[in-house]
């Protein structure tokens, strides 16, 4: 059986989703594991960002690891995750090692791990980020892992300080072309997003890069292409393209649905430019079958 969800336009009108929307009503694993998640101190993006795919990655015991609290101090207006009030957030010094034994329980193979910006604190969180990553790379066996990082406002240190951590993929997501940046991301920059890729590049060269791109927003196709080339230019290894849906009435709106014919075409044309692995889709988010695209790139 499936269902399929309503998505609130900018106007709040109620608009039905494609066809190709449709998903599983959550089965017993899915349910499962989410009542897991409750009774711990983990965070998911699955869960504060409203992935469509949860239901389904969360019966395939797939998830990405939100980590540095639950509250964004950046005010993107595209994003479901909480925004900061200014009150103190503050850091748990015991994540690190929380996560790390969830992953170890669930004995995954691959574990992406990302963050809310945290502009708050003087190094980004990277430390977090840094300590979260080893924590996971000693477990016995280790898996490997995806570290999906902030921009850290363009502070090499705190990337470097990522990088030193090992993660198997560094990835940061462009999220949209750059004449929808000021709408979309106000406290970003198109410019700084690319740079935290090529930077990667310079301190260590071989490390797996990744990017991903939000469609739907009200770009054309020749910015599409444009964000590619720029990608690639700054050493960006494998991108992610998925349809954008509004959150809310409240979030930037749809300004299209693309097809899945599209997507098929956007792919190749990104292969054509020298990506080694682009997953393509109405459904696609950043860490989407993270661990098969990554096999696919080293295989």
């Amino acid at each position: 059986m499936t269902v399929q969800s309503p998505i609130l336009s900018g106007s709040a009108k109620v608009k039905r989703l494609p066809e190709w929307f449709r998903q599983e009503i959550p089965g017993k694993e899915a349910l499962a594991l989410l009542e897991r998640l409750r009774g711990s101190s983990v965070s998911t993006v699955c869960r504060h960002a409203a992935c469509p795919n949860m239901s389904s990655c969360f019966k395939a015991k797939k998830l990405t690891f939100m980590i540095l609290g639950t509250r964004c101090t950046r005010s993107c207006n595209f994003c479901a995750v909480g925004k900061w009030d200014g009150s103190a957030l503050g850091v748990d010094t015991g994540e690190p090692q929380a996560v790390a034994s969830f992953i170890k329980d669930m004995g995954l193979r691959y574990a992406v791990i990302t963050s809310v910006t945290r502009d708050d604190l003087p190094d980004g969180g990277s430390g977090v980020f840094a300590d979260t990553i080893l924590a996971v790379k000693a477990l016995t066996p280790a898996p490997l892992v995806e570290a999906l990082i902030p921009d850290f406002s363009g502070d090499t240190q705190s990337l470097r300080a990522v990088i030193a951590a090992s993660p198997d993929v560094l990835a940061h997501n462009l999220e949209t072309v750059e004449r929808l940046y000021p709408a979309l991301r106000p406290q970003a920059g198109y410019l700084r997003s690319l740079e935290v890729l090529s930077t990667v590049k310079k301190i260590r060269p071989h490390l797996t890069t990744k990017s991903s791109l939000m469609l739907g927003l009200g770009e054309s196709r020749e910015e599409v292409t444009k964000a590619f080339e720029d990608l690639r230019r700054h050493g960006c290894d494998m991108l992610a393209l998925g349809q954008y849906l509004a959150p809310s009435a409240l979030h930037y709106p749809v300004r299209e649905f693309i097809s899945v014919r599209a997507f098929d075409e956007y792919r190749q044309i990104a292969l054509g430019m020298g990506f080694k692995t682009v997953c393509s889709g109405p459904l696609v988010r950043s860490s989407f079958e993270a661990e098969e695209a990554y096999q696919a790139c080293h295989g």
